[in-house]
């Protein structure tokens, strides 16, 4: 059947199994599994053995069933966002075709934005922020409790900060790019820095430094963080990237669109992953060797923080990055040989390889960061790539990103219930 064309019959007419199964495409045993979900009803004629079904209903069923194949854009079935920003492919990533880890150790992290943004390098790049939107967001940011996490302050910020820009509902290329360039300098000027001597110039990782920690910077241990910040700056369609995306698709404004993107990061599973390594790492070296730590999340049933990834068959190639370079940070020794414990007795129990978390968390814990630095690493990075997304998603068909439920409840009509 065609979409245009309706079940032979007028309403309410009856079709047989077997002329259900035919118009569905599918076996009868199939039809009599659509009604044990409850995706058909069946009905038995009066002096007859054999169940009949609603022509309608079956039409309308195999209309779906046709949306859902095809993936109709729209519908919402095919989850395959076509992008020219980042490939995935043999334990390897590259953004616009280029190896994303050599872009991230030869340049900046500004540098590596403008290049997803663009497709252009612009050497020496640095974004700075309107002083009117950082102050606003700094207030917002102050206003909340001690308790606040950091996403909980980066998403404040990002809406104070819309709130000071009357043009944000400009979605040309332009204003969005104009938008990422200030928007991310505004979120990590608006964190509370760690220690009272700060100045917001010069490279962003040198600044975001001064939020997550009162120690002195070093050179060695700023080139991670840029570059930590540059290897984070996309990784394909992630939770927190396709809520931007279908924030996008309804064509919230790229202030939105990146709270949006906050909003899932801040799952243990995704953003703040890093911080459960991060915990696990200064158990091991107060314990002085991971079995026992290792050996209480295997008991309690967790999975270890920090190691394997679902895109990477081998190690995560931003962590052989990250490790490679802390390797060159004295300080980071104690935590390294820490963090290779885990892999190592993790390994007796299933081979897993260590991804980015593990790597961010042996940085944070050895440069007297917070737990949680980890996640605002990560957040600050992401949102380059979140504003990426957003100027593609721009261009292409409002709303495309909609899918349609699929209803597993009860039948309608049901009885109203009662009280």
């Amino acid at each position: 059947m065609r979409d245009h064309e309706p079940v032979p019959g007028s309403s309410g007419h009856r079709l047989t199994t077997r002329e259900t199964a035919e118009a569905l495409g599918v076996k009868p045993e199939t039809v009599y599994a659509y009604v044990s979900r409850g995706l058909l009803t069946s009905r038995r004629e009066p002096g007859g053995r054999a169940s009949t079904f609603d022509a309608a209903e079956v039409g309308a069923l195999a209309r779906r069933n046709r949306r859902e194949a095809a993936g109709t854009p729209g519908s919402g079935a095919d989850l395959s966002v076509r992008t020219r920003l980042t490939l995935i492919d043999d334990d390897r990533y590259y953004f616009r075709g280029v190896d994303a880890t050599e872009l991230a150790v030869r340049h900046s992290y500004e540098e590596v934005a403008e290049w997803l943004w663009t497709g252009r390098l612009t050497p020496d790049v640095t974004f700075t922020a309107p002083e009117a939107s950082v102050a606003v967001a700094r207030r917002a940011v102050d206003a909340l409790s001690e308790h606040a996490s950091p996403t909980d302050r980066l998403r404040v910020a990002a809406i104070a900060a819309a709130s000071e820009d009357p043009l944000r509902f400009d979605l040309s290329e332009e204003a969005v790019l104009g938008t990422g360039r200030t928007l991310i300098p505004t979120l990590v000027a608006a964190l509370p820095p760690a220690r009272p001597a700060h100045r917001d110039t010069g490279p962003l990782a040198h600044r975001l430094w001064a939020r997550l920690t009162g120690r002195p910077a070093d050179e060695a241990s700023l080139r991670v963080l840029d570059t930590a910040l540059a290897l984070l700056v996309d990784h394909d369609l992630a939770a927190s990237t396709l809520a931007v995306r279908v924030a996008a698709s309804a064509r919230a404004h790229a202030y939105a669109a990146v709270s949006a993107g906050l909003g899932v990061l801040e799952g243990p599973l995704h953003g703040a992953a890093s911080g459960l390594a991060h915990r696990m790492l200064l158990e091991v070296l107060d314990q002085g060797t991971a079995v026992p730590v290792i050996a209480d999340e295997l008991r309690a049933g967790r999975r270890i923080p920090g190691l394997g990834h679902r895109l990477y068959v081998g190690e995560d190639p931003r962590a052989r990055v990250l490790f490679g370079l802390l390797e060159q940070v004295p300080r980071a020794e104690p935590a390294l040989l820490a963090a290779r414990d885990v892999v190592a007795t993790t390994a007796r129990h299933a081979p897993l390889h260590a991804n980015v978390d593990l790597a961010l968390a042996v940085f944070t814990a050895s440069s007297g960061m917070p737990a949680t630095a980890g996640e605002t690493i990560f957040a600050v990075a992401r949102t380059a790539g979140w504003i990426a997304h957003a100027l593609e998603e721009y261009g292409e068909r409002p709303l495309r990103m909609r899918p349609s439920g699929h209803y597993v409840g009860p039948r309608p009509p049901q009885p109203l219930p009662p009280g």
